[in-house]
């Protein structure tokens, strides 16, 4: 027991624990899906390539840090420490793109992702510190505030109020603990899961051979190894494809079919795609499902992504990042930049810049700044 704990305990405060969801409800040999877990779920393709497409686009769009005065014009501060972390990386060992690709994942698949905020001794941000959700148990105190007990994996334990991490989560039961919508959709999870054991058993296991060649009586001696030889030697293999079978007396050739169940099984591993897709918000292309893809939905399937799937996930780190890191009621905001994902193609984005700037929403050097360009010189100076 820590120095906390003893004191909690002798100011009365008594602590209750609380059980992930997530973990309970996809955890090996719990519930009717035995054996299924966060990290098996991770496993099939169409759940990786989803929380891998939400992950890394929210990893490497700008973040940007504001002030926000009291008249709600905004300025961006650039030497904010948390800046010089997105620039220069968030510890020793991992980038700001790391971070938050992990932190996200994390979320995603477990729905809870952590890190210690970590300061310097005047209270200065220093860095952030990413802790696996494996590694957490967390308690509510009596206060109801929570604590969070990280292990180092080496049997040694540390707890961390909260206004010390950065707690990200999904949807939650409680308020509290973030639930996995891989436990929420359970049943999906194990059905897609299924028929890829289904296919892999199929491929492992199965006899499917192309035809079957029947003669008529018993072969006897040494007949069926000179016959297997024979069709050994000329009819089967890359080098052999396509040779006429020439037959004699009364043998005969049957080919052999794909039953309907097993033709489906394909059809039915490609709805599988779409199902997880609907879980995590992500539209079928931006995880190279095409079978139903047209020019048109291709090219909105980027702005649907980053406003249904991405903006949402952006607007939760913001305000964490609000609740846990910043001060309270200060003036300092962070922003996930997502314009680039909404611009459009190049015709209709510079549409939108001529009507703006007739209309006198922007200036000239507010669309270069938009595009990433330097302001024009004064007036006088080289054009």
């Amino acid at each position: 027991m820590g120095l906390f704990d003893r004191v909690a305990g002798w100011a009365g405060y008594e602590k209750r624990s609380l059980r992930d969801p997530s973990w309970d409800a996809l955890a090996p040999g719990i519930g009717a899906h035995a054996g299924m877990s966060a990290r098996a779920a991770e496993n099939l393709s169409a759940v990786l390539a989803c929380v891998n497409a939400i992950a890394t686009a929210l990893a490497y769009v700008p973040a940007l840090v504001y002030r926000r005065d009291g008249e709600g014009t905004r300025t961006e501060v650039p030497a904010h420490p948390l800046n010089k972390l997105v620039r220069g990386g968030v510890n020793a060992q991992q980038t700001w793109p790391d971070f938050v690709e992990h932190l996200v994942a994390s979320t995603l698949l477990t729905g809870n992702g952590l890190a210690v905020v970590e300061r310097s001794g005047n209270g200065q941000l220093s860095g952030f510190r990413y802790i696996p959700w494996g590694f957490v148990s967390v308690a509510e105190l009596s206060s109801g505030r929570l604590a969070y007990d990280v292990s180092d994996g080496r049997g040694n334990t540390r707890r961390h109020l909260e206004g010390e991490v950065l707690h990200l989560r999904d949807r939650t039961d409680d308020g509290k603990i973030g639930r996995s919508r891989l436990s929420r959709a359970a049943d999906t999870v194990a059905g897609v899961r299924a028929a890829n054991q289904l296919a892999t058993n199929f491929l492992q296991n199965g006899a499917f051979p192309s035809g079957a060649y029947s003669v008529a009586g018993e072969l006897k001696g040494d007949q069926y190894k000179r016959l297997k030889s024979f069709l050994d030697a000329n009819h089967f293999g890359a080098a052999n494809g396509g040779k006429p079978l020439l037959l004699d007396r009364d043998a005969k050739w049957y080919p052999s079919q794909v039953s309907p169940d097993d033709a489906e099984l394909l059809e039915t591993r490609k709805f599988s795609v779409i199902e997880l897709c609907r879980l995590f918000q992500v539209p079928p292309p931006i995880v190279q499902a095409y079978e139903n893809n047209t020019f048109t939905n291709a090219a909105q399937a980027g702005l649907w992504f980053a406003t249904f799937g991405l903006a949402p996930w952006a607007r939760k780190i913001e305000a964490e990042f609000a609740r846990s890191v910043f001060p309270a009621g200060g003036p300092y905001e962070l922003e996930l930049d997502l314009s680039g994902f909404l611009r459009g193609d190049p015709e209709t984005r510079w549409n939108a810049h001529k009507i703006a700037i007739e209309t006198k929403v922007l200036d000239p050097d507010e669309v270069r700044q938009i595009e990433g360009w330097n302001p024009r010189q004064q007036q006088g100076g080289p054009k």
